[in-house]
């Protein structure tokens, strides 16, 4: 697929003033955490880019090929923390905030495993992580590790 625009090409200060909010964002909470949700997020999203990207990232910071497989199965796969699964289940609530199912329950698992300043943290990931599934798909965009690495600089 040929991306239809580069949106670092046609809004740099912008795109630069994104990707340094989305580096800081991401840079708030453990990076095993972020991992899982950037990647469950662009699985709800059909993103491609960021799937091929995120993946990419977990393995080599040490995640297990059974926990990226089992992602899009968490509730029923024995392999995630208590509070891993209250991080994806509001993931799974914000990403698919129109479907309105899960929202209260959700909310309720991130409260007993996160604190107020965790919670802003975890739903502006989740926010930020949706707005790049959003650029990548609505753009056509496709980068691997070292060129998105390569565009923050």
């Amino acid at each position: 697929m040929a991306a239809k625009l580069d949106p670092f090409a046609a809004a740099p200060a912008l795109m630069k003033s994104w990707m340094s909010t989305s580096l800081a964002i991401n840079g708030s909470l453990e990076p095993d955490l972020v991992h899982l949700v950037e990647i469950r997020a662009s699985q709800i999203n059909g993103c491609a880019n960021c799937l091929n990207m995120h993946t990419a990232q977990a393995r080599k910071k040490g995640e297990s090929e059974q926990r990226i497989y089992l992602l899009s199965a968490w509730r029923e796969a024995p392999c995630f923390t208590e509070r891993e699964r209250a991080a994806l289940g509001w993931t799974d609530a914000l990403t698919r905030l129109s479907e309105g199912q899960h929202h209260k329950a959700a909310y309720e698992a991130l409260q007993a495993h996160f604190s107020e300043e965790e919670q802003v943290k975890l739903t502006l990931l989740i926010n930020s992580i949706n707005g790049w599934n959003r650029l990548a798909v609505g753009f056509g965009l496709w980068a691997e590790d070292a060129k998105a690495a390569q565009k923050a600089a």
